[in-house]
């Protein structure tokens, strides 16, 4: 279970042919709430400024892969908004989802269209929602991931961990990897997100790497894990990618609801013994996933505070503040986020920043469904 592996030959040039990619843009990002809306969900944002987060996506994305072999996996009620944004995009390479059932069931739909039409075909997996600050180390390690798949196993993106984080799952290498290595590691094991003290033993042993939700593989190799490892799913998915071009939308509709509600971590990474792993340099890697990691990576006053609007930080430290209409005054505060919309403030400190989820949910109950 050990060492690296041998990739075989380099591809020639013709292998960027057969390479695509399959972007999941479909999430909510509560956690970005309430500039993340239900209508406006964190990809669609552009939290660092530039292009959005789905937009710089697909712009790293085309520097491997040919644009015409990009698919991307939303909800139903962003096609248009994703279409947009990506106009170089075929309606055909962009699918909503009538419901959301977890990243399984969209890669697998995203498996069935691309051997529809590439039975050879080489695929990587991104989220819309990342940061890459080094995006020529980044494509770098895209290219030898997807070279790294033809081996035939089933490859994950491992990112170094600065800290002790507990909101991250983790892989475990089944031996201590040096970042940036030349070739994949077998994956011991899939870690759930685990409680802090635990995080410190991975953190200190070496040879837990965050998994950062990015992976590489043959279509034909995963269509084969979900036969065995999830065949209910693959079969749905299977019968909306054949259908007729009259018949496949509905079909979509009719049945995607029967496809199990699972992570393709928990469904088949977990479960299969074809996995291994790159653990990546330092490319400036961040899954943006709160407020607070928005914070660590914008420019920051003397004490730590991060004004993006008009602020006046009296004996105060380590705040996000982002008020555009108004002029925010801190006295004597430390680490807390201050965002405001036209229909909605957010006070919270930052170490909270993690749970807007039950704001959300909160919001929901009480019905105030304008505001999510």
């Amino acid at each position: 279970m050990g060492g690296p592996l041998n990739l075989g030959p380099t591809p020639g040039a013709r292998f960027r042919d057969r390479c695509h990619a399959v972007i999941l843009a479909g999430g909510s990002g509560v956690r970005f709430w309430p500039r993340s809306r239900i209508a406006r969900p964190k990809q669609l944002l552009a939290p660092l400024g530039g292009g959005t987060l789905l937009r710089q996506t697909f712009d790293r994305i085309s520097a491997v892969v040919p644009r015409e072999r990009v698919w991307v996996l939303t909800s139903r009620h962003l096609v248009a908004a994703v279409a947009d944004e990506l106009p170089e995009l075929a309606a055909r390479q962009i699918v909503g989802e009538p419901v959301a059932k977890s990243t399984a069931p969209a890669i697998a739909l995203a498996t069935a269209l691309v051997l529809r039409e590439d039975q050879d075909a080489v695929v990587g997996v991104f989220p819309s929602d990342h940061h890459i600050r080094d995006g020529a180390a980044y494509t770098d390690l895209v290219r030898t991931a997807l070279r790294a798949a033809l081996c035939g196993d089933l490859i994950v993106l491992g990112i170094p961990p600065s800290r002790p984080d507990t909101g991250f799952g983790y892989i475990e290498f089944a031996k201590k990897p040096g970042p940036g290595v030349a070739g994949p590691i077998r994956v011991a094991r899939f870690r759930e997100k685990p409680g802090l003290d635990q995080a410190r033993e991975f953190l200190a042993s070496g040879r837990f790497y965050w998994n950062s939700g990015q992976f590489f593989w043959q279509a034909s190799v995963i269509r084969d894990e979900f036969r065995s490892y999830l065949p209910n799913t693959w079969s749905i998915a299977n019968r909306i990618a054949t259908a007729s071009a009259a018949d496949a939308e509905q079909r979509l509709v009719d049945t995607y609801g029967g496809c199990d509600s699972i992570s393709v971590d928990r469904a088949v990474l977990e479960r299969s013994a074809r996995v291994a792993g790159f653990a990546a340099p330092d490319i400036g890697w961040s899954d943006l996933g709160s407020w607070e990691a928005l914070h660590a990576l914008l420019p920051k006053d003397r004490h730590g505070n991060c004004c993006r609007s008009p602020a006046s930080a009296v004996d105060s430290t380590e705040n996000y503040i982002d008020v555009p209409e108004r002029r925010t005054v801190l006295l004597g505060v430390r680490g807390l986020v201050v965002v405001e919309t036209d229909d909605a403030l957010l006070v919270c400190r930052r170490e909270d920043a993690q749970r807007l989820g039950e704001v959300t949910e909160a919001l929901a109950a009480a019905g105030a469904t304008k505001l999510l």
